[in-house]
């Protein structure tokens, strides 16, 4: 790693949020977060002035679920139904439907520039749908499924920049599209957990993308900013600007490995070693960690049998990690060729982010100004739900009212053949 003595941009005075827009679905509606440590569920609706109220709230620590993936049905089934069940018991009703996060399948990220003949007539919603059911084509993978096609902007022949294009005459209508997929296995899971649990999958929506929602005020994203969401098992990055997603990816590395790294460097159990880093644990050293001593009791060892060792060695073993983090979220920026675009901001969130020393880390390592972010305020929410690890669950609920859609108007899935997830889902629905 470089020198530290390189100069780090002072931290951002934390933004005023941003202001709700007046034209959100009504509801009710609920959202399902489904991460490696935390299960939530939320459940709200859009209130006459625009702002979001939280009617119902539940989460259960995660259970079944690794790297963002399900890898047993049996536990994250309980998990996901009582979480859902005490959102329900709280907004008293029953969900039907949810809106989740995609962490699973291995999600990419592809930017498509489409063109459709149109003839010099004046273009129409149906000329919109195409083109983007043209990008959907073009991008399809063998055994992935597409998540998002979202137009960023259209050309009109040679006017370029145009956001909605409906009623311009033009020969030929071009649209840069965003596209995001995952793999049909991973999802087909995700579906029959959801299914088991009687529930049906209204969406499924970027885990990043959603966490920006909740976090990003409206200059960050017209200005660029890049969301990191540091869950439990994965990092999720989303790269925003010009009001629009260009860029999501996810790392296969969260809190759960910084856990594990203590647990099997000092020989201690797990659920001690998530207590130390998160009662002692930091990313960056202070003069008394020598002098500062912790008890670790040791892995088979009568529990009477406590080690005391240096809070530095803590910190040892925490601060390779972040740093290995923060050096794969550059090397994934740099890769994508829209460092420029991502612009200088940085928003932490997540349940990792909130390590002590890690934003003042990331500010160093990816050179940019770096605050952390916490979902606005949202009418009904918890205090205990307020905190950076229920951004994601937050920017669900604001997708669900309508939040970050573009062209809200026009159902792009009208004359969409049905994908795996919606045939998947159908076939459970029918049978089980």
């Amino acid at each position: 790693m470089n020198d530290m003595s390189r100069r780090v941009l002072p931290p951002p005075i934390e933004p005023e949020p941003p202001p709700r827009s007046r034209s959100l679905r009504a509801g009710p509606f609920g959202v399902l977060d489904i991460g490696t440590t935390k299960i939530a569920c939320l459940i709200g609706r859009t209130e006459s002035d625009g702002t979001l109220r939280v009617l119902g709230c539940g989460w259960q620590k995660g259970r079944g679920v690794r790297g963002g993936g399900i890898a047993d049905l049996d536990e994250a089934e309980r998990a996901i139904r009582a979480a859902v069940g005490q959102a329900e018991d709280m907004a008293d009703m029953r969900l039907r439907e949810v809106i989740a996060n995609l962490t699973c399948g291995q999600p990419e990220s592809r930017l498509f520039n489409v063109q459709w003949p149109v003839g010099g007539r004046a273009v129409g919603e149906h000329d919109i749908r195409r083109v983007v059911l043209e990008g959907r084509a073009r991008a399809f993978t063998e055994g992935r499924e597409t998540i998002h096609a979202l137009p960023l902007s259209f050309a009109a022949d040679e006017v370029v920049g145009v956001a909605d294009p409906r009623g311009l005459h033009c020969e030929t209508l071009t649209a840069r599209l965003h596209v995001v997929d995952a793999t049909s296995t991973a999802l087909r899971t995700l579906g029959s957990c959801i299914a088991r649990c009687d529930l049906d999958i209204a969406e499924l929506v970027s885990a990043p993308m959603a966490a920006g929602l909740a976090t990003l005020v409206e200059d960050e994203r017209q200005l660029g900013a890049t969301v990191l969401d540091m869950g439990g098992g994965t990092t999720g990055m989303a790269v925003f600007s010009e009001g629009q997603l260009l860029h999501t990816a996810q790392l296969p590395i969260g809190g759960v490995h910084v856990t594990n790294d203590i647990a099997r460097l000092l020989s201690t159990p797990v659920a001690h070693a998530e207590r130390l880093k998160t009662l002692f644990g930091s990313a960056q050293g202070s003069p008394d960690d020598d002098r500062e001593l912790l008890p670790v009791p040791l892995v088979g060892e009568d529990e009477h049998q406590i080690a005391k060792i240096p809070r530095s060695m803590v910190v040892s073993i925490i601060r390779p990690r972040l740093e290995e983090t923060f050096e794969m979220v550059r090397e994934r920026l740099e890769g994508s060729g829209l460092s420029r675009a991502a612009g200088t901001r940085v928003v932490l969130t997540g349940g990792a982010s909130q390590l002590a020393g890690a934003r003042e880390m990331a500010a160093f390592i990816l050179g940019r100004q770096v605050r952390q972010g916490r979902p606005h305020s949202l009418r009904g929410l918890p205090d205990a739900a307020s905190g950076p690890a229920f951004a994601t669950a937050a920017g669900l609920l604001a997708w669900a009212a309508g939040e970050g859609r573009t062209m809200q108007d026009i159902d792009f899935e009208a004359a969409r053949p049905g994908g795996v997830l919606r045939r998947i889902v159908n076939f459970l629905r029918e049978r089980v």
